[in-house]
Formats: structure tokens, C-alpha cells, sequence
């Protein structure tokens, strides 16, 4: 399960879930504005790997993080920290389409303000 913190401040956040059922991957994620519901966006493929699923789950969280006017801090919380190290790994692997998409995202971000960052955290999801 990952989950995905815009800034608090601002009182926005999305929320992303990916699993794979049956050889048929979702992702979905709810972007939360003042406690209020304002997007839900679910995607479904067929025959990916969990980590892929996993790679696009953080990547439509951060294009929707880096497209909002205002938002100055990212907090990505997952219980695979090991994806995260995917999408910083610069040398060649089959996962590099989703890491150019997300270091493409944000680098657009840090490019908005110098102030701008980014955090990941690691959350069991057996602390639920």
C-alpha cells in the first residue's frame, strides 16, 4: 500500500492504494481538499508486476502533486521503500519509463521554487 501526503498545510491530500487481483492491477487515488472529496482516478491493467503497480500508484500521486498551484512539500509514505530506490536508480532496468516520468515531474517541482522538497517514508503495512 503506498500512501501519498501533499502539504498539510494547504489541507490537500491525495491518497494512493495499489494492489493486483487476479492478474488485473488497480490504482486508485482520492485527492482530499478542506476534508472534502474532490477527485477519484482508477486505473486498471492487466499482466504487470507488483513493483510496476506500485511505480505507477507514486507517479500519478506525484503528477497530481506537481500540477497544483501551491503545494511546496511532498511526503510519499510506502511500505516498499525499495520502489523508491528504483526511481533513483540511474542505471538501466525494466521499471525506466515510470522512473523518467516521475524524476520528469519533479524536476518540474524543485524548477517551480528552490524551497520545494520531497520525503519518503517507510510504514510497515504490518503497523497498520
Amino acid at each position: 500500500m503506498i500512501w501519498f501526503f501533499e502539504s498539510l498545510l494547504l489541507q490537500t491530500l491525495p491518497l494512493s492504494d495499489a494492489s493486483i487481483k487476479n492478474d488485473i492491477a488497480t490504482s486508485i487515488s482520492h485527492i482530499h481538499q478542506a476534508n472534502h472529496p474532490l477527485i477519484k482516478i482508477v486505473h486498471h491493467t492487466a499482466f504487470v508486476t507488483s513493483l510496476e503497480v506500485e511505480l505507477f500508484a507514486i507517479r500519478c500521486s506525484i503528477n497530481q502533486a506537481c500540477n497544483k498551484e501551491g503545494i511546496s512539500k511532498i511526503i510519499v509514505i510506502t511500505d516498499s521503500i525499495h520502489v523508491m530506490k528504483i526511481i533513483f536508480n540511474n542505471s538501466l532496468h525494466p521499471y525506466q519509463s515510470h522512473s523518467m516520468a516521475i524524476l520528469s515531474e519533479l524536476h518540474q517541482f524543485f524548477n517551480k521554487s528552490q524551497d520545494n522538497s520531497i520525503e519518503f517514508w517507510e510504514c510497515p503495512s504490518r503497523l497498520k
